[in-house]
């Protein structure tokens, strides 16, 4: 038994020091993941993974190990924010792999990728033919960024000519069937006047609505609750 209980503060233990770690380096490292990251996490996992298992090997030894880890990316971020010079060599570089429509060979070879991890890195920008693309960038982190051609391009309230509106974020005002009051407060709006939304909308319990969202000068966006077993499929 005391195995497990050693097993399990090792285990609570790790999982603190992980999470405070990620919090400590940053949500881009993981939002923006390098190859170099990439390798890093697997390595730390394997680190901690390790020393739960090993007898000899306590809370301690786990903190020296995430400790020393986190500081030496710690250092590396460090270091590519002081001096620009070394971003290129420790996070790397983007890549043009499609210059003015046409595919650079050579940089796809460089980096080991073939037309079809291509066309499926493309297809998540929602480009479904090389046709379409101009420009295309392959970024530090694997993904690829993409100009499409002129025609190609959705047209903009500015190339339209259409007078611009004023731009407002969504705030969710019924979570689940609970009402977030914090968010209500946030924007300055009452109970009785939700409650009167609602019923607008043939809504008289809020326990109805799995989902409303406020937005300024819209009507209120409501999902009520709905019972798989009543959905129907044509």
């Amino acid at each position: 038994m005391t195995g497990y209980l050693s097993m399990l503060a090792d285990t609570l233990f790790g999982f603190v020091a992980l999470f405070a770690l990620a919090k400590i380096l940053g949500k881009t490292q993981i939002n923006q993941i390098t190859p170099f990251d990439f390798i890093s996490a697997l390595i730390l996992g394997e680190l901690v993974g390790n020393a739960l298992f090993d007898e000899k090997t306590g809370i301690p030894e786990i903190a020296f190990v995430v400790a020393l880890w986190g500081g030496l990316l710690y250092l590396m971020e460090t270091i590519t924010q002081k001096f620009k010079r070394t971003r290129m060599f420790l996070e790397g570089s983007p890549d043009i792999v499609i210059y003015k429509g046409k595919l650079i060979r050579d940089v796809l070879k460089k980096n080991n990728l073939d037309i079809n991890q291509l066309q499926l890195l493309l297809r998540a920008k929602n480009v479904f033919s090389l046709r379409e693309v101009e420009h295309a960038i392959l970024e530090t982190n694997g993904t690829v960024s993409v100009l499409k051609k002129s025609p190609y391009q959705t047209p903009t309230k500015s190339d339209m000519k259409v007078s611009p509106e004023e731009v407002n974020l969504s705030t969710t005002l019924i979570n689940d069937g609970e009402i977030i009051y914090d968010n209500m407060q946030e924007k300055n709006l009452t109970e009785e006047w939700l409650m009167e939304q609602l019923k607008e909308q043939d809504f008289h319990n809020v326990e109805d609505v799995f989902y409303a969202e406020y937005n300024k000068g819209k009507k209120l966006f409501i999902l009520p609750f709905v019972n798989r077993n009543h959905q129907k499929f044509e």
